[in-house]
């Protein structure tokens, strides 16, 4: 019986993976920023710099700042929670924070809509301290929170389980504080992968399209944020302007791309020294 060559094999699963990859990722991305420069580079910038352009830019950016910086402080202190201590519902604690990657997002923009909208109890209160969730920015906040915060304390709860509580202990019996112990002990081990968790929270947000379009309202130079904008664009026919303002998406993604990866090897070099010194 003849053994198959393992050079055939290796090199027969790079062309699949690479035939895969070319008509599933590079033949759209080069079709986006094709019909992006279409009409000329004076078409691309005219669409880029469109006043609502702008505003979706604008919008995109600052919901996604806010989300990423609830879901830091949430994931940090949820992640340190169900690592360092012990309490009943620990479990489920763990198993509500994965809620987000099982529920469709448009199911978590109704579930909004149905807890802050005109038919909810709480509606009459917060009219009356006119506080507007519902097609408005802080609907759009809190979607995009929903959807976005497993990503970091995911990324620091397996982190945090293999250093152990010896090291904390520690320095708790020699007299250290908690923001002390955190600062000088617990995230120098945490922060690849807390910097590894905020870039996919990042990626995740700017790209949210289902639960932010339920609460937005799609009111043009006011909620729509970049991923809304660019439906409106292409149902709209204006195939340059929307694929313009695509290519801004694909180059943001890019970035993070690159960001995520050098993160990647710096988490992967600090396991390895971690695990030398053990």
């Amino acid at each position: 019986m003849k053994i198959e060559d393992p050079k055939a094999v290796k090199w027969t699963l790079i062309g699949i993976t690479a035939a895969f990859l070319a008509v599933m990722l590079v033949l759209p991305l080069t079709y986006v920023l094709f019909t992006a420069f279409r009409s000329g580079l004076e078409g691309f910038v005219a669409a880029v710099t469109d006043k609502y352009a702008l505003h979706a830019v604008y919008l995109t950016v600052i919901v996604t700042l806010m989300a990423v910086a609830v879901n830091v402080v949430f994931g940090l202190y949820t992640a340190w929670a169900l690592t360092k201590f012990s309490f009943r519902g620990k479990k489920l604690l763990s198993t509500i924070i994965d809620l987000p990657l099982t529920v469709s997002p448009i199911i978590a923009g109704l579930i909004f809509v149905l807890t802050f909208g005109r038919q909810s109890v709480l509606y009459p209160y917060l009219s009356d301290l006119h506080i507007k969730i519902i097609f408005a920015v802080p609907g759009i906040v809190l979607a995009t929170v929903f959807v976005t915060f497993p990503f970091i304390s995911r990324e620091i709860i397996p982190v945090l389980n293999a250093q152990g509580k010896d090291e904390e202990e520690a320095a708790a019996l020699m007299g250290a504080g908690a923001f002390r112990i955190f600062r000088q002990i617990t995230f120098p081990h945490i922060k690849w992968a807390f910097m590894y968790g905020v870039v996919l929270c990042t990626a995740r947000a700017m790209g949210e399209f289902g639960a932010v379009s339920v609460l937005s309202g799609h009111l043009r130079g006011k909620t729509n944020t970049m991923p809304l904008y660019i439906e409106i664009l292409y149902q709209g026919y204006d195939f340059t302007g929307a694929f313009a303002v695509s290519s801004l998406l694909v180059v943001m993604a890019i970035l993070i791309l690159i960001a995520r990866n050098v993160l990647e090897h710096r988490s992967k070099a600090q396991y390895l020294k971690n695990r030398r010194k053990a």
